[in-house]
């Protein structure tokens, strides 16, 4: 797995193998950056954006976006293993001071924190319906920047009730893969 673009464009990150595991494929991954930055149906400057990256995984997306030169991911996975190596891509490329690791979602909505974001992320295992739940939660705590974006990876078929708290914007097939780009409404 790589970098595609960027100041680490072609720099390889670890990522788990295993057949459990689904890395967003760069062709994907490609298509997802440049409608963040080409389209004109969201107002968000990924040089400036605070990212917050849910079920992270090794944590290809965040690194890419830092990469794009994002001011700061911070990056949710519970799996300890996953979270091993992403640590181990942050201090590679020498981006930890841009990075925070959580391992749940309650950390956000802390009092003191006061965090908000620009561009949410999130590619949870296609059978996990609790990414709704979790996206109700950001919604609800109003962890969001006016001008934001929603980006969901799901597996194509998936009927996801999406609608009674996000503004579709747009939906796009790739093979088994649907990326739903959206905002809180």
């Amino acid at each position: 797995m790589r970098i595609i673009s960027g100041k680490f464009k072609g720099k390889n990150i670890e990522f788990i193998k295993s057949s459990i595991t689904r890395p967003l494929k760069d062709a994907v991954k490609e298509n997802i950056f440049n409608k963040l930055i080409h389209s004109n149906n969201f107002k968000v400057q990924l040089g400036l954006a605070n990212i917050l990256d849910l079920y992270s995984g090794v944590g290809s997306f965040g690194l890419e976006c830092i990469s794009r030169g994002a001011r700061k991911v911070t990056f949710l996975e519970r799996d300890k293993n996953a979270q091993d190596i992403l640590k181990r891509n942050l201090i590679k490329l020498s981006i930890i001071n841009q990075a925070k690791i959580i391992t749940n979602i309650k950390y956000l909505f802390k009092n003191d924190l006061n965090e908000k974001y620009h561009i949410f992320f999130l590619d949870p295992p296609f059978l996990d319906n609790l990414f709704v739940e979790n996206l109700k939660l950001i919604k609800d705590k109003k962890i969001f920047y006016q001008d934001h974006i929603v980006i969901i990876h799901r597996e194509k078929n998936s009927k996801d009730e999406l609608n009674k708290f996000l503004k579709i914007v747009e939906e796009k097939n790739y093979g088994r893969s649907k990326i739903i780009f959206a905002t809180f409404n």
